[in-house]
């Protein structure tokens, strides 16, 4: 009686089994498909020790596709299975807003690109090294509950990158930049009367988008905080200027990928993307009217400090 079900299950082996040499073929674009989003789970959680050339990341691919060969050579017998249980889980995430085909596809993009252009950082800082100048009137001026200051906010992010890829993912992200570019492209430079410190309310600022260093990094900080951004502004002496929060080097990442790659191409085409890190680790980008795009050069100056709105 066993011998009938040995014999079926050889004939569904059989079945199931793909000729040589198509079995290397599969099997070989299939470890790509599965080591690649592995890779950037791995690349994402684990900790960067910095090594030159990025050799970890190396070392780890490298492990990941001879592992995953072996795994599916143990598995030939039922590589169809296989090839139909991935897409099928691909399908799904696609369909339902998962990890999906598009994800894969955005997330390896922005990996490969990172890995290859490194972002540059620069001194860590520690907030609040000497006292903030005027530090109750900015906190005031930063009205972001303003009706038009959140008015303008919301027309700058449906007026730039709405149907831009990953805008369902990192919408808040987007949105920022949204709002740095219209206010960018808007802004003008206006000295402050003669002899006197005059520091505009952001919903004053947004009625005709002119004036001083400290009136932009206000008016910029209040339209992030009303789109959902965190910002700060930092105080260099004879500076203000603002900076958003990224997060950690996985976003910096995205970020990266996304203001040279897609938003801001041109203007970033062969220059560095600059931020600090505070000392937490967490990331903070150039969001200063001299600068063409989110990340862009620092003016050289020492920080005294900075003012952060969460």
């Amino acid at each position: 009686m066993i011998k009938p079900y040995l014999a079926k299950i050889q004939r569904i082996k059989a079945k199931l089994q793909v000729k040589k040499p198509w079995d290397s073929i599969i099997i070989f674009a299939l470890n790509v498909l599965i080591a690649i989003p592995l890779f950037i789970i791995i690349h994402q959680n684990l900790i960067d020790p910095e090594w030159p050339f990025h050799l970890d990341r190396i070392l780890i691919g490298i492990v990941l596709i001879v592992g995953i060969q072996l795994v599916l050579r143990l598995m030939k017998t039922i590589l169809i299975v296989c090839i139909a249980l991935y897409l099928l889980a691909l399908v799904w995430g696609t369909l339902f807003g998962n990890y999906g085909f598009n994800a894969v596809y955005e997330d390896y993009r922005s990996m490969v690109y990172t890995m290859a252009d490194d972002p540059n950082p620069q001194d860590i800082i520690i907030s609040k090294l000497l006292p903030f100048p005027n530090k109750s009137l900015i906190i005031d001026a930063v009205d972001y509950n303003n009706p038009d200051v959140r008015n303008f906010a919301l027309m700058a992010t449906t007026k730039y990158f709405r149907n831009v890829p990953g805008y369902k993912k990192e919408r808040q992200m987007i949105q920022c930049f949204a709002v740095f570019k219209e206010i960018r492209n808007r802004w003008n430079y206006v000295d402050d009367p003669r002899h006197r410190e005059y520091i505009a309310n952001a919903s004053e600022s947004v009625q005709h988008f002119s004036g001083d260093c400290d009136d932009h990094a206000i008016l910029m900080s209040a339209c992030i905080r009303a789109v959902g951004g965190i910002p700060r502004i930092i105080h260099t002496g004879g500076h203000l200027y603002p900076e958003m929060l990224i997060g950690d080097k996985t976003d910096l990442e995205t970020a990266n990928y996304l203001i040279k790659e897609v938003l801001f191409v041109e203007e970033s085409r062969g220059k560095e993307i600059h931020y600090h890190i505070d000392e937490r680790g967490q990331i903070w980008l150039n969001l200063d009217y001299t600068a063409r795009f989110p990340g862009g050069p620092f003016m050289s100056e020492e920080i005294l400090g900075a003012l952060t709105f969460n």
